[in-house]
């Protein structure tokens, strides 16, 4: 619960200091003099928006801390320590505007965005405020508030992600799908190239054995003929030829026995080109003898060679290119293939979620039908003890018209009521007067707010346009409300103010420059003169305190 509240240079307070207690704690004071101020504040604390504005004029910043005892908030207690923020003491909420509009939050001390603010505070404060009536013309707000009462909010949650989830899984299928066509085509078409492709099966380096395999084979007869007439020049001329040349310029050389350096020299080269020439016969004599001029393989090797040319301009690539373009064929067609199984994956999730949809939104179904009567039934109770006496309230759920697996679940939920007995239920939009849907709201507010988990209300003049007994069973639903956790209550009704357990007096303190806003706790003579202002008005009367004072003690007894 709330256990203290500081607010420093907000707005027209300039320093504040509660300490608050379990129970119904009333604030009163008089118009303007800032009541609604302190829970302004307080929002704060809990990720609420602000801007420069709301800094006391003069000041350079507004500081606003709220703290919370957390014995009875275990929720609060779990998310404070998945994120290392918890402390042995009490929870520390602090939130700081400069007149720059620069905004700071801090939980324990520790910095953190606004949003970790509104989400921690929305664990430990629920806070009704005089407008929130005009949420019930809104069937969402009637959804919500009977999933709040049945405890069903997670497993609307549940609900809410399985329909989001078949959803996005619904379009990428027919995202997928809407192209299956073109992907067909494209596979018919890559699998034949792939065909034509691997029946060719050109391996590295081929096309360029091929080729001069080719060539030697079309040059065969004019090679053939060249390395005759080298044999012919070399050794066999009956003319003369090299070797017989080479041989009788030795004979005669070598004639001299004695040969100087120079002449010694010619020698050996002659005799090293004489060498080399027999060698160079020999080789061109196994040539000859084993080449193979078969026309049959020529004609092989050019059909091969024009299946590859055909194949590379079919496809528009040189023909060196060809087992790279495979390659690229190849990893396309495994992609088309990827999708196709893609397609059936996401057929396979879209059934699943599906089924887990229709289960949890079939178990939702359930716990709304339930709770709905026992909504129903209290909500009716409490609007005719507030004024209502003949009324009737009701909860219709009817089939929802959102299409496939709608988002909130299997049903539409609205409020139906009858203001006046004999009269047809119809929508709350429809029929309630604005008196007559303010009571409707507190009434809905208090009992949802029995259910709540959060043991901290807070009810901001929800009273407005209520007046006389109706103002006392008021007053009594909300003390009921504080007998089980802590409420604070900003009214202008003393049948209100007289059933606190704690009596808040917010006025304005003037000084001899500024005024300011201040807030005492009154005791028991100080409230009954308090409430007997707000019966009154400025001159209290016997009868007025006698009054107050009579009805103070029939609260508390």
């Amino acid at each position: 619960m709330l256990v203290h509240l500081s607010v420093h240079n907000y707005a027209i307070v300039e320093h504040l200091d509660l300490e608050l207690q379990r129970g119904m704690s009333v604030i009163s004071g008089e118009t303007g003099a800032g009541k609604s101020i302190m829970l302004d504040a307080l929002g704060l604390t809990l990720g609420d928006r602000a801007d420069s504005s709301v800094v006391r004029v003069g000041a350079d910043k507004a500081d606003i801390l709220a703290s919370f005892d957390l014995d009875d908030i275990p929720d609060a207690r779990a998310w404070l320590a998945e994120r290392d923020l918890d402390n042995d003491g009490p929870c520390i909420l602090r939130r700081v505007i400069t007149a720059e509009g620069r905004s700071r939050g801090y939980i324990n001390g520790t910095p953190c965005p606004q949003g970790d603010l509104k989400a921690l505070g929305e664990l430990l404060i629920d806070i009704h405020g005089q407008h929130e009536h005009q949420s019930l013309l809104k069937t969402d707000t009637h959804r919500r508030l009977l999933d709040e009462y049945s405890g069903s909010q997670e497993l609307a949650r549940q609900v809410q992600l399985a329909a989001q989830r078949w959803r996005q899984t619904r379009q990428a299928l027919e995202r997928l799908s809407n192209t299956s066509d073109d992907q067909r085509a494209r596979h018919q078409l890559l699998s034949y190239q792939l065909e034509e492709l691997e029946a060719l099966a050109l391996e590295d380096g081929e096309l360029e054995q091929l080729e001069h395999e080719h060539k030697n084979l079309a040059n065969a007869e004019q090679l053939l003929g060249t390395c005759r007439q080298v044999l012919d020049m070399c050794s066999e001329s009956d003319a003369g030829n090299v070797l017989s040349a080479l041989t009788s310029s030795l004979q005669r050389l070598t004639a001299f026995q004695s040969q100087p350096g120079a002449l010694g020299e010619a020698v050996n080269l002659l005799a090293s080109a004489q060498i080399q020439v027999e060698e160079a016969v020999g080789e061109l004599n196994r040539f000859l003898d084993h080449f193979d001029s078969d026309p049959e393989r020529q004609q092989a090797l050019e059909e091969r060679l024009d299946s590859i040319y055909t194949l590379a301009r079919k496809h528009r690539v040189q023909p060196p290119e060809l087992p790279a373009l495979q390659q690229r064929l190849l990893e396309e067609l495994e992609s088309l293939n990827a999708d196709d199984e893609a397609l059936e994956r996401l057929s396979e999730e879209l059934t699943a979620y599906a089924r887990h949809y229709q289960e949890k939104a079939t178990e939702l179904s359930g716990v709304r039908q339930q709770a709905a009567e026992a909504l129903a039934a209290s909500v009716e109770t409490e609007i005719q003890r507030l004024g209502m006496p003949g009324g009737k309230f009701s909860i219709a759920l009817k089939p929802s018209a959102d299409g496939e697996h709608p988002p909130h679940g299997l049903e539409q939920v609205e409020f139906l009521v009858s203001a006046n007995p004999g009269q047809p239920l119809r929508p709350l939009a429809k029929v309630a007067s604005g008196g007559e849907l303010s009571r409707i709201s507190l009434a809905i507010q208090v009992i949802t707010a029995q259910t709540s988990r959060i043991p901290t209300l807070v009810f901001d003049e929800v009273d407005v346009g209520i007046g006389g007994p109706t103002a006392e069973v008021v007053g009594q639903l909300l003390r009921r409300l504080g007998e089980r956790g802590q409420v604070l209550t900003v009214t202008h009704l003393p049948q209100v103010a007289a059933q606190g357990h704690h009596h808040l007096f917010v006025h304005k303190a003037r000084g001899r420059d500024e005024t300011h806003t201040a807030v005492a706790t009154l005791q028991d003579h100080e409230r009954i003169e308090e409430v007997a202002r707000m019966l009154g008005g400025v001159d209290l009367t016997e009868q007025a305190l006698a009054h107050a004072r009579q009805m103070i003690s029939t609260a508390q007894a």
